[in-house]
Formats: structure tokens, sequence, C-alpha cells
């Protein structure tokens, strides 16, 4: 373990400086690799970090490696600055991190080195000794870095902070006890609890620490739990409220939540309708008559996200397009692209791999494949007249026997000749108002660059579908691959989409 500053000098003025040449930091959590470099002429065409490398073959870039999709943060716009941050790290990123970089002059390629060595680990409680005198340590499979804080806990409640991995208190010797730790700062990052007699202490597993959802979508959020007395209640409530309130009795969460599962068995917490203010710690507590888990006991972090698509300048007049979210989508999704309302491609990578249009007609977005109605916004790569559509709302629920406003605005580079909205289960687009099924039920309102909707009464279940928009000039056809808005027809008026 080191914790000094390595310089590294290369021939003729090469040079990388990393701040931190060893690091070991908890899985979940993130780390800055501090570097700066120099070099003798010429100008900079690229850098990159690296972990691997073989001889006679250029490294790849971890940016590119879809390990790290979304998780990376490269500082290197700043003048000399080689600093990575790579989030929510997980124990495969243990490894030896090194920087490269690129000029235009002959042989002006240069990788620093030794790099940084990067170690992750999680956190165990060990117990050790007989049966009347024993030992707690929170252990770790690396000394980790900056002297941390351990904080421990009984039985779910706050109980001990001390600069030192060892319990400082006696142990108890009950057979409803359990201890968990954690570290200051990380206190999301806690180690499983564990018993200290027997296995059937009191205690909560949840089964993810943190979740990146995107928005409008459904999450479920799960622990298990075992109690040594009997249970008598329990629920999830936020951690963010000054006391404990059960979920399922809160007006914001109201036809949204929902319980599923048993004693023993994953007991899940289901939000519908993901709105980014859902965003908090959740927990879960349990009450026995005469034990009440404690709510100071971390639980699972959710953050709401949406869609967006990044377009920056890359080599030679190019731009590079990259789907964007502000936290890291759990269970690494595959990003599907549209270009001008047509599917084009699928990747693990968020950046799009082909080369971007330079065409001032042309508009790109992006989804998460399993939620392609929740797309992001279509941004155009030059200028802002490109041909887009952008619909008010991607899901909509509504009362059978009432009527409904359907509504997007859109924007064409070329003079509109028609345009209309269609349902997207049909093998081919039909315009809505020559739909036999939909006689005397629909009408459209709005005109080009401002909402433009459609207005269906008297609703039935089975006009449940996807609803599309599409518009045509003389050499443009908007696709029919884009997502739309998804409408639900309800006969109960207690109902969630």
């Amino acid at each position: 373990m080191s914790n000094c500053v390595s310089v590294v000098l290369g021939q003729d003025g090469w040079s990388v400086t990393y701040t931190t040449q060893s690091i070991c930091t908890l899985k979940g959590s993130s780390v800055d690799l501090f570097c700066s470099y120099t070099y003798p002429r010429g100008k900079v065409t690229t850098t990159f970090w690296f972990t691997k490398m073989e001889a006679g073959i250029e490294p790849e870039d971890l940016g590119q490696d879809p390990e790290y999709a979304d998780r990376l943060e490269y500082h290197g716009d700043k003048k000399k600055d080689c600093t990575l941050k790579i989030t929510d790290l997980r124990e495969r990123d243990s490894a030896t991190y090194k920087f490269r970089l690129l000029t235009d002059q002959e042989g002006g390629k240069y990788s620093g080195s030794p790099g940084v060595t990067l170690s992750v680990t999680g956190l165990q409680v060990k117990v050790t000794g007989g049966h009347q005198d024993k030992t707690l340590t929170c252990s770790t499979t690396c000394t980790l870095t900056d002297n941390p804080t351990y904080i421990w806990y009984k039985n779910g409640q706050h109980r001990d902070e001390s600069t030192s991995p060892q319990y400082k208190y006696s142990v108890s010797n009950d057979y409803d006890a359990s201890y968990s730790c954690a570290v200051k700062g990380h206190e999301d990052l806690h180690s499983p609890a564990v018993c200290v007699q027997g296995q059937s202490c009191n205690r909560v597993t949840y089964t993810k620490r943190r979740i990146c959802v995107l928005k409008e979508s459904t999450v479920d959020i799960s622990c298990t739990y075992v109690g040594y007395y009997s249970t008598t209640s329990s629920f999830w409530f936020r951690s963010d409220k000054s006391t404990p309130e059960d979920l399922t009795t809160n007006p914001g969460y109201a036809g949204r939540v929902e319980y599923t599962g048993t004693y023993r068995g994953p007991f899940t917490l289901r939000i519908t309708d993901l709105r980014e203010e859902d965003s908090a710690g959740y927990r879960f507590t349990f009450k026995a008559d005469n034990f009440d888990w404690g709510h100071s006991f971390p639980g699972t972090t959710l953050s709401v996200t949406g869609l967006q698509v990044k377009v920056t300048p890359a080599a030679e007049g190019q731009k590079t397009l990259t789907c964007i979210t502000t936290c890291t989508l759990t269970d690494n999704p595959t990003y599907i692209w549209y270009k001008n309302g047509q599917h084009l491609d699928e990747s693990t990578s968020p950046q799009y791999k082909d080369p971007v249009s330079d065409d001032y007609e042309d508009s790109y977005s992006c989804a998460v494949k399993g939620h392609e109605d929740l797309h992001s916004p279509a941004v155009c790569v030059q200028g802002q007249s490109c041909n887009r559509v952008t619909y008010t709302k991607r899901r909509i629920c509504v009362l059978k026997g009432s009527t409904v406003d359907i509504s997007c605005t859109y924007v064409g580079y070329y003079s509109t000749t028609s345009s209309f909205w269609f349902r997207s289960d049909k093998s081919t687009p039909e315009d809505l108002t020559r739909d036999p099924g939909y006689a005397s039920r629909v009408e459209y309102t709005g005109t080009y660059g401002v909402p433009f909707t459609l207005r269906i009464s008297n609703l039935r279940e089975d006009d449940s579908a996807e609803y599309r928009f599409t518009f045509k000039t003389n050499n443009f056809d908007w696709g029919h691959s884009f997502p739309g808005t998804t409408l639900f027809v309800t006969g109960n008026k207690y109902y969630t989409v």
C-alpha cells in the first residue's frame, strides 16, 4: 500500500504523474484516479486509460468497454489533467490502471507506468472467540485507503463509531442479536448482518443497495428478513422522512405502491409510474411484541432518471452521440438508437458507434431495450430544424367511456404534405380517421409546430394500444418504428399504470 506522489519521467520530456499509486475502496462507491501529464511537442490527438496491454497491440480505451458503460468520468478536457473517476465500483474493477496519450508527431505515443493499482472490496463481519467471549471485526480483502471510521449496528440500530475495525463493546450472547458494520460516508454500503448465536437472529438483508431506473417505469425493491420473535407488522418507508411512514399510506404514492412476498422470502416493494422525486433511500422495518427493527439501518437507494442524447464534437469535424443518464442504469441495459424515427442499432454501449450524419434534416434518439416507449427526446446534430416528433406523454391510463387527448409536437425540415395518427399494432400504418373501428370517435386538432392532438371519445377497453404519429414530405417519411404514446383503458376507477 502506497499513498505518496509517484512521478514517472519519460524520455525527451514525456511524463505521467499519478498522485496515488495504490487505492483500496468499497464496492458500490466511486474513486478518483488523480493524474497529470506532460509531453515535449506537437498536438495531443488522443488520450485514454487502459488496464491491459499486449506487445505490438494498441491497448483498448476503457471508455469503449461495455463493462464501464456510464461509469467513467474523464477530466481530460482540462489542460494536462488526466484524472479519471469510476463510479458504482465492482470487485472485478480491481486492476492496474494506466494513462496513454498520442500526439500528431512521429513516434508520439506514451503510456505512464507503473499506473494506479485499484483494489475493490466489500465489508464482512467476522466473528471470532468462544461462546462467552466473542470479538467482531469489520473485515475487508484489502486495507481501506484514508483511515476510515467504522460504524456498527446492533439489530439495525446505530451503536458505535471508531477508527478501529474491531467492535469495542461487549458482544451480546442473545440469540436475537445481529451485528453489521459500515464505513462513515458510505453507510448505504454496509455489510450483511450476522448472528452471534445460532442463525435465527433479527436481521434484514437487502437484495440491492443501489438501483437506477428510468422515469415512468416500474421498480421492485426487495429484502429478506428474519425475526427471532413472531412478527406483528412490517412495511417500507422513505428514510428522508422524520418518522417512518408506511408507503401504502403516503398520498404521494397513492395507487403506485404494492407489497408482495412473505417472511423469509423476498419481501418486495413495487413502485409504478416512477417520478424523479421518487429518488430516495427506502428502508424496511418489522415489529414483534417486544422488538422493533432499527430505523437507522441503511436500506436501498433508488435513483430515477430520464434519457438524453448528448452530442459532442469528435475528430475531423465528426460528432459523437451518447445516451446519457443521471445515474448508472441497473442490470447492464441494451441501448437502442433511432434516426429520423427509424430503428438503427442496438448495443450494450451508451455510445452510438456508426458515423453520425452531418445533414441538417437528421435527428437522433435513444431508448433502453424493454422500455422503448421511454425514449429520449430526439435531437438535431446540425442546427435546430431537423425532423423530429416529441410526444407530450409516454403513457396514459383513463376510464372506459371517457375521452382522451393524445398529443405531440413535430418539426419537419421540408414542407409537410400529410400527417396522421395510427395504431402501432397494425401491420401497416393506417390513418385512424379512416379506421371503421374508430368511426365518429376520432378527431385531430392542432397544426405544425404546436401540439397536434388525437382525441378519442367513448373509449373502449380494446382501444388500449400504442398510438404513433407520422408525417410526410415530398422526399421524407417520418419513421414508423419510433415509439409513441401507450394508452390503457380500464373499467375500474381504481387503477395504476
